[in-house]
C-alpha cells in the first residue's frame, strides 16, 4: 500500500507547503490554505513518453461506436421527490441534499424507507445514535427487515461496513461530521469534506450504489464545504423552508438526470411530510380581501404554475434612511422597483419604509413577480385595496415598462383554476395568448408599462 502524506495547498494561487500557516507568503492571502492527501506512487516509465502513449492507455471512439445506456429509475414512493430527481432514482447516483437544521432533511429520508423496501438501506449516522433514530422511526411508523442503521464518523470504517455489507442505498447523515484518519484537519474542515465526498463517490461507482449524502448550509444560504463539492456529485438538492412554517419547497439547483427547474412542495407535520398536491391553493388558503397591499402573482417555478400573494406595508419613515425589508424576495430587487416607482411615477418612497413578504415563506425569485410587487407596495402607500379578482404577471423595466415572461399559457390556466376573473400581463405578450382569453375564459388585460398595469388594479 502507498503511503499517505499530506500538503497544504493555497486555493488562491496554488502554492505548495509542508506545513499549516496562516498566511500564504506568495500572494499574501490569509486563511487559503487546504490540506490535500498526497499518495508516493512510483512515476510509470511510459508516463513520459509521448510516442506511443495513445495505444498504451486509450484510444478515443466514435460517437455512433458509443453504445447509449438505457436509463432505469427506481421510484422513491414520493412523487414530489420524484418529480424533483428527475422520474426517480438513478442507479450508482450522488445525491447531495442540502438545507438548514431542522428543515426535515433525515425526516424526507426515513420517509424513502418504506416505499423501498425490496432495495437493502444502510442509514450511517455521524451525528445522532442508532437509538435515536429508532425512536424517531416509530414516531413516523417507519419499519422495514432491509433497513439497516450504523452511528460511525469515521470514513475508513465506513468503506469497510459497505464493502462486507454491500447495500443497495446509502444515506450519509451529515458529510460535514464525517473525517478521514489520512486528514490531520478537523471533521467539518474543506479538505475532509472534499475528501470524504470524493471517496464516497468512487465506492458508489464502482460498486453501483446509490448515495445520499445530507449537507449543512452555511449563514448565506450555500451548502458548507467547498465549491467543488457540488460538482462531484451528481445531484444537488436544496431544501427550504422556515421553520416558523409548516411549508418546505426541495429544489434542483444540479441534475444530471434531469431539469434543473423543478420543484416538489411538502408540508411538515407531527408524523413527517405530506406531499402537497396543489400549492397554490395552499398558498392562497389564508388570503384577506380588501385589504390594501396585498396582490397575487402568477409565476413559474420549474414546469409548475404557482399563485401566491405577495403582501407589502408602507409607512411614514421615523429615520433619516427609510428601512428596506423582505422577506422570500430579494432586497437589491427590492430596492430597484422602489427607485423605478419613485423616478418614473413621482412616488415618495424615500420618505416612507417598506416592508415585503411571500406569503407562505416561500422564497422567489423570478422577475415576472415584479408587477405583483410593484402593486402591492402602491396598494399599501394609497391605502386602496387592489382587486381581489385580478392577478398580475411581467417583469418591470427600468423606465417603467413592462417586459414580456414566459410559459403564459400555464400562468393564466392556474389563475382560472383558482377562480380569478382577470389577469394583468405585458402588451409585448398579446400577439401570443390572445387568443388564450376567449378559449379558458378569463379576460386578459394588456397592459404597456407600470402605469397602466397599475391603474388596472387601483381603480
Amino acid at each position: 500500500m502507498a503511503k499517505t502524506k499530506t500538503r497544504y495547498v493555497c486555493s488562491n494561487c496554488g502554492a505548495t507547503y509542508i506545513k499549516y500557516q496562516g498566511k500564504c507568503n506568495d500572494c499574501q492571502s490569509w486563511g487559503t490554505l487546504v490540506e490535500e492527501v498526497v499518495k508516493d506512487e512510483k512515476e510509470p516509465k511510459n508516463r513520459s513518453s509521448g510516442v506511443g502513449r495513445l495505444n498504451t492507455f486509450v484510444t478515443p471512439k466514435r460517437l455512433r461506436e458509443i453504445d447509449t445506456l438505457k436509463e432505469e429509475r427506481v421510484s422513491t414512493g414520493i412523487k414530489e421527490f420524484d418529480h424533483v430527481l428527475g422520474g426517480g432514482l438513478m442507479t450508482a447516483s450522488v445525491v447531495l441534499i442540502g438545507g438548514e437544521p431542522g428543515i426535515g432533511k433525515s425526516t424526507l429520508m426515513l420517509q424513502i424507507v418504506p416505499n423501498l423496501s425490496d432495495k437493502k438501506i444502510l442509514y450511517i449516522s455521524a451525528e445522532e445514535s442508532i437509538h435515536q433514530i429508532r425512536n424517531r422511526a416509530e414516531r413516523m411508523g417507519i419499519d422495514s427487515d432491509n433497513f439497516f442503521l450504523l452511528s460511525e464518523t469515521e470514513l475508513e470504517t465506513i468503506l469497510d461496513a459497505l464493502s462486507a455489507h454491500k447495500p443497495d442505498i446509502v444515506i450519509v447523515d451529515s458529510i460535514q461530521t464525517i473525517f478521514s484518519n489520512q486528514l490531520e484537519s478537523s471533521s467539518g474542515s474543506v479538505s475532509q469534506v472534499r475528501e470524504c465526498t470524493s471517496r464516497l463517490m468512487q465506492f458508489s461507482k464502482r460498486e453501483g450504489i446509490t448515495t445520499f449524502i445530507i449537507g449543512h448550509i452555511t449563514k448565506e444560504g450555500v451548502i458548507a464545504g467547498p465549491k467543488v463539492l457540488e460538482h462531484i456529485v451528481d445531484t444537488v438538492l436544496q431544501f427550504e423552508g422556515d421553520s416558523h412554517y409548516r411549508y418546505r419547497v426541495l429544489r434542483a439547483l444540479k441534475n444530471r438526470f434531469g431539469s434543473t427547474n423543478e420543484l416538489g412542495v411538502f408540508e411538515m407535520g407531527e408524523k413527517g411530510l405530506t406531499e402537497v398536491s396543489n400549492p397554490s391553493e395552499i398558498f392562497l388558503s389564508e388570503r384577506s380581501y380588501g385589504v390594501s397591499g396585498s396582490c397575487v402573482a402568477a409565476t413559474i417555478e420549474g414546469s409548475r404554475p404557482l399563485l401566491v400573494e405577495i403582501q407589502a406595508l408602507v409607512s411614514k419613515t421615523n429615520y433619516s434612511a427609510p428601512q428596506r425589508v423582505s422577506s422570500g424576495f430579494d432586497q437589491r430587487r427590492l430596492a430597484l422597483l422602489l427607485a423605478v416607482l419613485e423616478k418614473r411615477l413621482g412616488l415618495p418612497m424615500w420618505s416612507h419604509d417598506v416592508f415585503l413578504n411571500i406569503a407562505g415563506g416561500l422564497r422567489l425569485d423570478e422577475p415576472a413577480i415584479d408587477l405583483s410587487v410593484a402593486v402591492a407596495i402602491v396598494s399599501s402607500l394609497r391605502d386602496i385595496p387592489a382587486d381581489s379578482s385580478t392577478c398580475a404577471v411581467g417583469e418591470i423595466g427600468l423606465s417603467g415598462e413592462l417586459r414580456s415572461v414566459a410559459h403564459l399559457e400555464r400562468r393564466i390556466l392556474e389563475a382560472k383554476k383558482l377562480g380569478f376573473e382577470k389577469i394583468v400581463v405585458p402588451k409585448h405578450s398579446k400577439d401570443a395568448v390572445q387568443s388564450l382569453g376567449k378559449k379558458h375564459g378569463i379576460e386578459l388585460i394588456f397592459c404597456p408599462n407600470l402605469h397602466g398595469a397599475l391603474n388596472a388594479f387601483l381603480t
